[in-house]
């Protein structure tokens, strides 16, 4: 017996009920169908200069770290880096729409955003070293702890946006993860919340174009990663990832949005990683160097290089002084990474919970011992050594 056959089938509608109309109409919300750009149009006429000439230093300054962290790889002085070179426009720009009071969450490849911030080159490369959990105070730089597992650093963000609103402190959180990052759970789970509750949240989504070898297209069969906002009831917005003015621009209305009341938003940033997912990986095995040139003619620095020099806002002398101070952070960074740290094994057990849980002061205690024990071999060994 079908449904048609049952008894007040005449009555029987397949029209969901009232209920079911949409809560928010998903026009609004949708992104354009293209990534929005400022250079090389007539939106570029409104940018600031300052912001401009400040975007190209920092941009530069990007660079020269990047590559400066990747050769103390290579020196053995960093156990790994995951390199932004491609993608310093979306890193610079996430760092100057926040103002001191907002908090970043970065992810492990977004070093560059939290040095742009503010914080120690040092400091922010103390986790990939290995010494700590993490090199810096997160409460003084409001940076979040960089965050290795993927997309974990979203509900944090997302917690942190609705607590500050419930309080009622002006706070703005900007989350950033990449393409690879939206296939977590973490990824659906914060932006649902953040949608329902409104929170004072933006996510930065680096379309970078891999997740470490897994192209875009094996993770998705969105029309972009910014549609996936409308189905959580939030704005998306599409940007070129690599037009620092319209990175800078499209984040810091969705920040101005958030800071209002107006709630989340999604920004997916169209990039491309330039060099390997990590000093470990080879890029080779997964995409051509044709592919990879295509991306180097759409270079962050000289999209911007290319603008200030034809308005006639920057020249041979201020392309050198910034490569100059470039070089200068290079430098100092380089030298104080080449000295050994001295770290205490007993820090393995601070920070990790307010309180030592029985088992890590067990754990502590057997520690201490076995250092004991070293320290009196060394000893003895050492004065075997005199006589």
């Amino acid at each position: 017996m079908t449904v048609q056959e049952l008894p007040g089938a005449a009555a029987y509608r397949p029209t969901p009920p009232p209920a079911w109309k949409p809560l928010t109409d998903p026009a609004p919300l949708l992104p354009d169908p293209e990534p929005y750009r400022v250079l090389g149009t007539d939106a570029v006429a409104d940018a600031d200069p300052e912001l401009l000439l400040r975007l190209y230093t920092e941009l530069v300054r990007g660079r020269r770290y990047n590559a400066q962290a990747t050769a103390l790889t290579k020196q053995g002085r960093l156990a790994v880096y995951p390199s932004s070179t491609g993608q310093e426009a979306c890193e610079i720009a996430a760092a100057l729409v926040l103002e001191e009071r907002d908090w970043l969450f970065p992810s492990y490849r977004d070093t560059l955003a939290a040095v742009a911030r503010g914080l120690d080159p040092v400091e922010a490369l103390t986790l990939l070293r290995g010494d700590r959990h993490t090199g810096y105070d997160p409460r003084e730089h409001r940076i979040a702890p960089l965050c290795t597992p993927l997309a974990t650093q979203l509900p944090h963000a997302v917690g942190l946006a609705h607590a500050a609103r419930l309080k009622g402190d002006d706070v703005v959180a900007l989350a950033m993860v990449g393409d690879g990052g939206t296939s977590e759970g973490d990824f659906h789970e914060a932006l649902n919340f953040a949608a329902v509750w409104r929170a004072p949240v933006v996510f930065l989504v680096q379309n970078n174009g891999f997740a470490i070898s897994v192209p875009l297209a094996k993770q998705t069969a969105a029309p972009s990663l910014a549609h996936k906002a409308v189905g959580y009831g939030m704005p998306g917005r599409l940007v070129d990832g690599n037009d620092a003015a319209a990175v800078h621009q499209v984040l810091g209305e969705a920040v101005a949005r958030a800071r209002s009341g107006g709630g989340p938003t999604l920004v997916e940033a169209v990039t491309y990683r330039m060099d390997a997912h990590t000093n470990a990986d080879d890029a080779t095995r997964y995409r051509g160097d044709g592919e990879v040139e295509v991306w180097r003619a759409h270079d962050p620095i000289q999209l911007l290089e290319r603008e200030l020099t034809g308005r006639g806002l920057l020249g041979d002398d201020g392309i050198e002084e910034a490569r100059a101070a470039a070089e200068r952070m290079a430098a100092a960074l380089r030298e104080r990474m080449n000295a050994d740290p001295v770290l205490d094994p007993m820090d393995l057990f601070a920070h990790v919970y307010a309180e030592q849980t029985t088992q890590l002061r067990e754990q502590a205690a057997r520690l201490r011992v076995e250092l004991e024990a070293e320290q009196g071999r060394h000893g003895h060994d050492d004065l075997e050594e005199r006589r």
